[in-house]
């Protein structure tokens, strides 16, 4: 299985992208997925995660003004990222509970998107 994301870049304060993770392989179905991001010299942090059927959390930091979502039949998730900040400089990363079987699941991490948000 990959995990290929897509969407990053720069950008000026203020401003929106929206990454895009796309799931590919021997993949019966994909349960959990999240975003995380890692700046530098920084630990890596949850961003959002999504449940199979929707449900959602995301960091305090970025509530009111990212959106996590998914599109199950393409086995894909995506993220908004609205009035993003300097703060928000990262590399964004993927990360998926893929069933291979309806009793085997493995967790796969994508390689991540540089996201550089200007002032």
């Amino acid at each position: 299985v990959q995990l290929v994301e897509s969407g990053g870049g720069l950008v000026q304060a203020g401003g929106s992208l929206r990454l895009s993770c796309v799931a590919s392989g021997n993949i019966f179905g994909i349960n959990d997925m999240a975003w995380y991001r890692q700046a530098p010299g920084k630990q890596r942090e949850l961003v959002a995660s999504i449940t199979r059927g929707g449900v959602t959390n995301y960091a305090d930091s970025v509530l009111g003004r990212f959106t996590v979502s998914r599109d199950n039949a393409k086995n894909t998730m995506y993220l908004q990222m609205n009035s993003l900040e300097p703060e928000d400089t990262a590399v964004y990363s993927c990360n998926a509970d893929v069933l291979h079987s309806p009793n085997y699941e493995f967790n796969y991490w994508g390689q991540g998107t540089q996201v550089t948000v200007s002032s």
